[in-house]
């Protein structure tokens, strides 16, 4: 049975860089690259975190039903495939969506087992770092993002886990852990536990007709 894990986070938090180390440590996992219409940034590879389209190819997917949701941020459209979901349960593996918080509330509505996590920055000041560190925007849009960085925070309360990406390090180690706790609860390991059951209990008859 595979789990999904929805991963959301303020822009700048360093969500990305965390789920990235995460798909390299763990082989049991299958990433959800994300269609949307924004312009790549330097370094972003087309196919990898995300698959760009036109605003144009994007909507065609939606009324096809081909996303399990989608929003729009900042103008610009972002989903999720539905064959991510489909091809990580053929493959037997689970399922990280590294989508945004408006992604997060309609998934949770439908994907009602998914597990969800909130990734916090420690404050304001250090968002607003990262965020100017990227290089990548304008002064208003890291305005913009730092504004709806501070009613996204307020949504903390809405997810399963919340964890503070203080030290990378630290926040890559209880982000595993949450996986593999997950992983062993019990509606995750019934196939497993069912023949080890069933062990004890041929056991048990074996035993008995001896004695």
């Amino acid at each position: 049975m595979s789990i999904v894990f929805i991963i959301s986070a303020p822009s700048g938090s360093g969500k990305s860089t965390l789920v990235n180390r995460l798909m390299r440590h763990d082989p049991a996992l299958t990433f959800s690259t994300s269609v949307t219409t924004r312009a790549a940034r330097a370094g972003e590879i087309d196919g990898e975190a995300y698959r760009f389209v036109s605003r144009e190819q994007f909507l065609e997917m939606r009324d096809a039903g081909e996303l399990l949701e989608w929003a729009e941020v900042f103008g610009n459209l972002y989903g999720t495939p539905r064959s991510a979901l489909e091809l990580a349960r053929q493959n037997d593996k689970d399922l990280i969506l590294d989508i945004d918080v408006q992604g997060a509330a309609q998934l949770r509505k439908t994907l009602t087992e998914a597990v969800t996590i909130f990734i916090l920055p420690p404050s304001r000041l250090v968002l607003e770092q990262r965020l100017r560190k990227r290089s990548s925007d304008s002064n208003a849009v890291i305005g913009r993002r730092l504004c709806e960085a501070a009613g996204e925070a307020e949504d903390y309360k809405e997810y399963n886990y919340v964890l503070v990406n203080d030290q990378l390090e630290e926040s890559f180690k209880q982000l595993h852990g949450i996986l593999l706790a997950e992983r062993a609860r019990t509606r995750y390991v019934q196939e497993k536990i069912v023949p080890i059951l069933e062990s004890f209990k041929r056991h048990a008859t074996a035993s008995g007709a001896t004695e």
